[in-house]
């Protein structure tokens, strides 16, 4: 990859970096999130309000949006739900001084916690699907269900996208992949039984997925096509997955394969995976899946990207890796973590990001650092 190949559009070179083609600078992304607590650190900071848009869910009043504010380039969110449709009704379970229980969308019982919700996670209580039966009778909400799934202004939000200069992206967050929204239906204890008791059992609801997934995408493809396509697992941890790698070739390596030949036979080649943790045993089973790119490389569990590179050649395209905990202690910590993955950036297959979202112990004097240092990074003067 080289810079200086003009003035190119968001879409244009967010596509060429992940190709391997010239780019006039390298895409530069916010990080994926910013944690509530951290917006509040940053308010008794003395930055209040500053943006009109914000990424997580804190909200702006500001003239800016955060991506202007920092030069950030964008990218837009196809935005079509894969979990239930319908979904549960939300229904509360018990309250106490210090908690409250409920029944979320999923069908999830979980317990959180009323003070402090934005630092703690929650306390997963019970699962939907316990047996056969609470499967079969929920198999409508596995179906197309067009309204449900489909926001109220799509077929003019596809008329936009027709003419976009920035990439259009499909994650199937929390529901679009082969074991983490399995663990959402049965929770990962009787998961994980079921793969040695009930492989049948399993099996069924993995081709519903598949069967669910293809009516989803298919659907799409009447009224739009998108750039690149993300399925989510986290199904790793920091020392490795939660389903041995036999199983995963065995059962899910078939199925991902269904998804990704209908993706690229739509002209789709840009398939990536949200996994956290130590994915290092799946990502040759990924790649043999017809998956091609990985995020986020949590550093802490021991993911480092230039290491895959060395190991993967341009097989294997990135997002992420830039370790999240440099900007608590700044500085040169900063500027070491950023030049540590630039070869990456000049060689190209790869975004710089966060391997994670910002936590409260980031000052914003840390965080105005980092995001200067990471523009000089994405224009080739750092």
């Amino acid at each position: 990859m080289s810079f200086g190949s003009g003035f190119l559009t968001e879409r244009q070179r967010f596509l060429n970096q992940l190709r391997y083609k010239p780019v006039d600078r390298v895409t530069m992304w916010p990080p994926l999130d910013v944690w509530a607590t951290t917006w509040k650190r940053w308010e008794k900071e003395g930055h209040t309000n500053m943006f009109a848009e914000q990424i997580g869910e804190h909200g702006g009043a500001g003239d800016l949006s955060f991506w202007d504010y920092f030069g950030c380039d964008r990218q837009d969110e196809v935005g079509i739900y894969y979990g239930f449709a319908p979904g549960f009704e939300y229904e509360k379970l018990g309250e106490d001084e210090h908690t409250i229980t409920f029944r979320n969308h999923e069908g999830i019982v979980m317990q959180e916690l009323k003070e402090g919700r934005e630092t703690s996670m929650p306390h997963w209580l019970d699962f939907p699907i316990k047996t056969r039966e609470d499967f079969r009778k929920n198999l409508y909400r596995w179906e197309l269900n067009f309204e449900q799934r489909f926001p109220e202004n799509w077929e003019e939000k596809c008329k936009l996208w027709k003419h976009r200069q920035i990439p259009l992206r499909m994650w199937a967050d929390r529901e679009g992949g082969f074991f983490g929204p399995l663990r959402n239906l049965f929770g990962i204890e009787d998961l994980s039984y079921l793969f040695y008791d009930d492989i049948s059992f399993i099996e069924e609801v993995l081709d519903q997925k598949v069967e669910c997934m293809t009516r989803i995408i298919n659907k799409i493809w009447e009224y739009t096509d998108f750039d690149y396509f993300v399925f989510w697992e986290d199904m790793c941890y920091k020392n490795g997955p939660l389903l041995s790698p036999d199983m995963f070739k065995k059962y899910l390596v078939p199925r991902y394969r269904k998804i990704t030949d209908l993706l690229r036979s739509k002209g789709v080649d840009l398939i990536f995976v949200d996994s956290d943790g130590d994915v290092t045993k799946l990502v040759p089973l990924w790649l043999e899946a017809g998956v091609n790119g990985i995020l986020p490389f949590e550093v802490q569990c021991g993911m480092d990207v230039n290491a895959f590179r060395k190991e993967y050649g341009r097989d294997l395209l990135m997002m992420g890796g830039i370790n999240k905990r440099a900007l608590i202690t700044g500085g040169k910590d900063i500027d070491d973590e950023l030049r540590r993955v630039a070869p990456l950036v000049e060689d190209g297959g790869y975004i710089p990001w966060l391997d994670h979202s910002v936590p409260p112990d980031v000052s914003y004097d840390n965080f105005l650092y980092y995001m200067d240092m990471l523009q000089k990074l994405c224009t080739g003067k750092l």
